[in-house]
Parts: C-alpha cells; structure tokens; sequence
C-alpha cells in the first residue's frame, strides 16, 4: 500500500510576488517574518522560526505557489523518495549543491506533483539559523501548513496516501481533505481542497497565544489588509484562524492551537458533513476573495530562470 516513508516537517513555502518590495514591507512588518538572506534565482528567504528560513520569495509575473519543501526524516529516506519517483517515471530534477547550500539544505531534489503539477522538494538537513528567531509583531512558532485546491481530488488524495505515506486525519465531504506528513504529530501539513482548478488556498503560521489572533485582527484592520474569513474555530483540527490577504491577493493564515496525532494508534480519520459548520464553529462566512489568486508554477519554469 505504501513504502513507508517518513517526513520531519513541512519545511518551507516558496511563493511568486509581483513587487519584491511591496511583499517584502507586508511580510516582515505586518505578518512577522524575519529576513534570512538569499538563495539563487534572486530568492528572498524569510523565517519565523529556529530554522534556516521559512518562506521564500521571488518577483514574477504572477503570484502563486512557486515550491515546496519538505524535510524527509533522514538521508536515507530522501533516497527512497526518488527510487519511488524513479519507479514512477516521473522526472527527478536534481538540487545544485551550490544551490543546496544556499538553503541550508542537503541531498534535495525536485519532482512535479503528477496531480496537481506543484513542484515538491524532498531534502534532509535543514540547517539551524546562525541566530535566533526574535518575534516582532507576532509570536509566530513555525510555518503550519499549506493546502491546495486540486482538481481532482480523489487522484490526488490517493497518491498521497498510498504513494508518498501521508495520513489522512480528518475529511469535509466534498470539500477537503486534511492530511499529516508521517510521522509528523501536527493535524495536518497539507490540506487538498476540492477545487475547478488546480491553485494555492493558503499558507499558514502557527503562533504561540490567542492573543496574536486578536492583536492581529486590530494591526491588519489598522493597515487596510482585507480580513477575508474570520476569526473562527475550525471543527477538525480545534485550530483558532484568521485569514487576510497578501498585497497579491494571495491568502494568508494565522491559526493557534492544533490536534496532535501519536505515532502509534492514533485515531481514525472523521468525516464531517459538508457545510460552514464543519469550517467554523462560530459561524463566520469565508469571503469570496479567500484563495481565490495563487497560480501553480510548473517545474520546466523553475528549471528555465
């Protein structure tokens, strides 16, 4: 059913901005994040965490969803993640080590997603930050998860599940799927919506109190930054949330709290019924701008820049 591999995290989200210094002002000074320098293809990396960045970004012609990365539990499953891709006969693009050494990575390599066409890396290594991670505006913990809205969704649950080892925790009916990177505790890594197109939902920090939710609602208020769903309780992972807007349009979350999974016995995934309550115990409505920008990049266009 599965090769059993095992992931540490979700490590990092690579995103497409049209205007470096307009993303670059709403990154650090309204959500929080840190500069943490600079990969190859003139990428801004960004953390808020311990790690060696977080987010990356880089001005194109569109916003969206440029990579992701995830941090395979050790070296030997990276190799086993590309004997799988390899039997596969999908096309591994391997990581320069220059490149590699710019990210604070090792062994990385990169496929596209056959589903959905969203470029994934698999690595092992990430590097530690030479210095702390000092929260400004937010105590944010970690970059959270990320979810895609997929066109076909059941194909794409499928691969995930029985081809890449994730687990499924929780299901909206018709609407989404939350899975976990296994063996990683978090509720969910990744969320796959069930979309008419393939595109980025949302991005999501994790921080460490409440009150960053509410002191966020007041700072975002105070900016003119379009709050396009909550504040709110999600049903499946217990998560606090609100949702905004990048200066893109791309949406962007900041939840607190979440379900944590044990390795070993943990429960069975729920299906929950369709509709708003299983999105929000509290009842607020999404607005129609949430997750409505965030193109796909395909690979041959990371390969060509």
């Amino acid at each position: 059913m599965t090769n059993g591999l095992k992931y540490r995290r979700l490590a990092y989200v690579a995103l497409n901005v049209t205007n470096m210094p307009r993303s670059t002002a709403f990154y650090e000074s309204v959500l929080g994040l840190q500069r943490a320098g600079e990969s190859l293809n003139r990428e801004q990396l960004f953390r808020c965490s311990p790690r060696h960045h977080d987010i990356i970004l880089r001005e194109a012609g569109e916003p969206g969803l440029r990579r992701i990365g995830w941090e395979m539990e050790d070296a030997e499953n990276v190799v086993r993640a590309r004997d799988l891709f390899r039997s596969l006969d999908i096309h591994i693009r391997e990581v320069s080590a220059e490149e590699c050494s710019r990210l604070g990575i090792d062994g990385a390599f990169r496929v596209s997603e056959p589903n959905t066409g969203a470029t994934f890396e698999f690595f092992h290594s990430f590097e530690e930050a030479k210095t702390p991670y000092a929260p400004t505006v937010a105590n944010i913990e970690r970059l959270g998860h990320i979810v895609l809205n997929v066109r076909d969704h059941a194909a794409t649950e499928t691969f995930f599940l029985e081809k890449l080892n994730f687990r499924a925790s929780d299901r909206i009916e018709g609407a989404v799927t939350f899975m976990r990177c296994f063996p990683n505790p978090l509720h969910h890594s990744l969320g796959l919506g069930n979309g008419k197109v393939n595109r980025l939902h949302h991005v999501n920090f994790m921080v460490t109190d409440v009150d960053d939710i509410g002191r966020a609602l007041w700072r975002l208020k105070k900016n003119g930054i379009q709050i396009v769903f909550g504040p709110g309780r999600h049903p499946p992972s217990g998560s606090m949330f609100l949702y905004f807007l990048d200066p893109d349009g791309m949406t962007v979350e900041y939840s607190f709290g979440m379900e944590e999974f044990p390795e070993l016995g943990p429960r069975e995934p729920r299906r929950l019924p369709p509709g708003l309550e299983s999105i929000d115990y509290w009842g607020a409505v999404p607005s129609p701008q949430m997750a409505s920008v965030g193109a796909i990049e395909p690979l041959q266009a990371d390969r060509a820049s």
